[in-house]
């Protein structure tokens, strides 16, 4: 039996990296996703693994702050429908070294994905406002807005009341820019000076996002309208139809799709 003189070797430094986070991870106990054990943390970076009924279905990465970026996906999943807060929890690592060199995320992603685990990675759940280019793009079935909708039920209180029993006068520019902030997913809409000149009387009690978009609509000059999107809403200045639009709000005139 001869023996050879040279073979091959494959180092895989990235994969033992993988592995070491991995095992690290899985030494933790996942916590409630709430706004309480969210902002307990320190404000560092690090890797983070959300989970939703016991199954792993999200890995992130936090480049400067953990508790800020979990709590955007804690504002995102609270304006949803078909899912809760109350359904997730999560475990987080602080990682500082060679952060971004290393993008160690992507390890996590890769390890879990040949597992069949992270469903909502790549699949529009860590997105931003994804454009305006994309407004006209047919949401899939699969995708993550698709399957956990905009909740156009979503409560929040009078957002720009003077006084919480009398609710106060605004313009719609006022309105449409307090809306933005408070609802827990995007809203991009066009601006124009007129909005600063139109006048409305908000109510004292909490407001829905429905009622919102429809005091919006209902004061907006035509051709202007409000359509929800599965994700988002978007307002602009003229009379559209959507291939993935929910419910369009036209001056006043309410319509799902």
């Amino acid at each position: 039996m001869s023996l050879e003189n040279h073979a091959e070797f494959k180092l895989s430094i990235t994969k033992a990296l993988g592995d070491q986070l991995a095992a690290a991870l899985e030494e933790l106990m996942p916590a409630p996703l709430t706004l309480e054990d969210i902002r307990s943390l320190r404000p560092l970076p690090g890797v983070y693994q959300l989970y939703k009924g016991g199954g792993l279905v999200y890995v992130g990465k936090a480049d400067k702050s953990l508790p800020q970026r979990i709590e955007r996906h804690f504002r995102k999943i609270s304006g949803r429908r078909n899912i809760s807060p109350a359904e997730m929890s999560f475990i987080c690592l602080y990682v500082d070294e060679d952060f971004g060199a290393v993008a160690p995320e992507r390890l996590l992603i890769n390890k879990h994905r040949g597992q069949g685990e992270v469903p909502w990675n790549y699949n529009g759940f860590g997105n931003n406002d994804p454009g305006k280019r994309r407004d006209t793009t047919e949401v899939d079935a699969g995708h993550f807005d698709r399957q956990y909708p905009i909740d156009l039920e979503y409560a929040f209180p009078n957002p720009i009341a003077a006084d919480p029993l009398e609710g106060a006068e605004v313009s719609l520019a006022e309105l449409l820019a307090a809306t933005k902030v408070a609802l827990p997913y995007v809203f991009r809409y066009e601006a124009t000076k007129a909005f600063e000149e139109i006048r409305i009387q908000l109510p004292a009690s909490h407001l829905t996002a429905d009622e919102a978009l429809r005091m919006i609509s209902e004061h907006s000059p035509a051709p202007w309208q409000v359509t929800a999107l599965p994700g988002y809403v978007i307002m602009y200045g003229k009379t559209e139809e959507y291939p993935s639009g929910m419910r369009y709000y036209r001056s006043g005139e309410v319509v799902d799709a």
